[in-house]
């Protein structure tokens, strides 16, 4: 599990662009970071430069555990931390039902019960995802954190097609992660609902 998340001197790029360069950070257990900036910023490239889909130009990324030793990249990247993206990933053809169970299992989780529960999923679980509202689809995307715990989420723009109530309710689903001793980073434009710590990520660190 991890427990400790350090991003040393990181450097990205975008084809001959630098996004930034020199930045780092540490998350320790229970801690949220909100990654501002504006867009075209490097937010999003450095989630994904964190889940190991964006080699670094310099830097490096870490992940230790509760212990302090550190875990293997390929085990902490497959096992131990969720991405969910701008776009859900979702596949429209699959009912809801579906989707969930599937991405549950795959991620490694048991029951889709409770993520169901909490997101209020139920009247939907029948329907096709393509024929669900954006909220309704990032609900569903967001119960994967739920059905498939795994302790670093790396979040971009997690509440912005949801309305005040659905809002609250991610919110107290990101609390009780932190409570637990999960990590959250999150780029975002809005503030989210939880207490974080703000890294500005641009050309002019």
């Amino acid at each position: 599990m991890i427990a400790r998340l350090a991003v040393s001197s990181l450097t990205l790029a975008r084809g001959e662009r630098t996004l930034f360069r020199d930045l780092s950070l540490t998350l320790n257990a229970g801690d949220a970071v909100a990654l501002t900036g504006a867009n075209g910023a490097g937010k999003t490239t450095l989630l994904r430069a964190i889940a190991g889909f964006v080699r670094p130009e310099a830097g490096e990324v870490t992940f230790c555990a509760v212990d302090g030793s550190e875990l293997d990249p390929a085990e902490a990247l497959g096992r131990h931390l969720h991405m969910l993206g701008h776009l859900e990933g979702l596949k429209g053809a699959r009912t809801a039902r579906e989707e969930l169970t599937f991405q549950a299992r795959w991620l490694g989780g048991n029951t889709i019960d409770e993520a169901v529960s909490v997101m209020g999923l139920m009247p939907l679980m029948d329907l096709e995802v393509r024929k669900l509202s954006a909220g309704q689809r990032r609900r569903l995307a967001l119960a994967r954190l739920i059905a498939a715990p795994r302790a670093l989420w790396l979040l971009d723009e997690p509440l912005s097609p949801l309305d005040s109530r659905w809002r609250e309710t991610a919110g107290a689903v990101m609390r009780r992660h932190l409570d637990g001793g999960g990590l959250i980073v999150a780029a975002v434009h809005d503030p989210l609902p939880i207490d974080t710590r703000s890294v500005v990520v641009g050309t002019s660190r």
